[in-house]
């Protein structure tokens, strides 16, 4: 082979390489049903992004209730177990639901028992009662790092497994009743 022929060959190769390096990379961007659960957002979706900011990164369209200046919330077209929370124009959570087979990054899912949830965070998890469920409880995870102060990952139980979870900013983490 003379070098015009080898180096086209390279190039083309090359070329086709960070081609599907490209792709792959673009999928695991977009937000599915197997993106985790972090302390400030989900898969590529990050808690201060605006509603256009957010779609652009999940690679979806979101849907969801009427847009105000207070709070709504919105959801990947596809997904309908995840919520995010917009809070004066920017997400401010992610809102994980029943059936949902998402996990945190850990791998904290619905379903797991409070135990399992405290072993995965050791001695950072607050309990307390929860408000509607009769011997329920919110497990809170608490970072101890100093730049997470103002996040957290709650999970909600019915006592002995966890039914729902979400994460995002304090105050709006903390929201029981989400927008209500």
């Amino acid at each position: 082979m003379n070098s015009t022929v080898k180096f086209l060959t390279l190039a083309t190769v090359t070329l086709a390489l960070l081609s599907l390096a490209e792709l792959v990379l673009a999928q695991q961007a977009k937000l599915t049903h197997q993106s985790k659960v972090f302390i400030n957002g989900i898969g590529p979706v990050r808690v201060g992004m605006s509603v256009t900011q957010a779609a652009k990164a999940a690679g979806t369209k979101l849907v969801g209730d009427r847009p105000n200046k207070i709070c709504y919330y919105v959801r990947p077209q596809e997904e309908k177990h995840i919520g995010l929370m917009i809070s004066g124009g920017r997400v401010a959570r992610v809102d994980v639901y029943k059936d949902s087979q998402i996990t945190t990054v850990k791998g904290a899912k619905i379903g797991d028992p409070e135990a399992r949830i405290k072993s995965l965070y050791p001695g950072q998890i607050q309990v307390s009662l929860h408000k509607y469920v009769p011997g329920g409880h919110y497990l809170t995870f608490v970072p101890k790092d100093p730049s997470d102060q103002n996040y957290r990952v709650i999970f909600e139980t019915d006592g002995k497994r966890v039914t729902g979870f979400r994460s995002g900013q304090l105050p709006e983490v903390e929201y029981v009743e989400g927008c209500s």
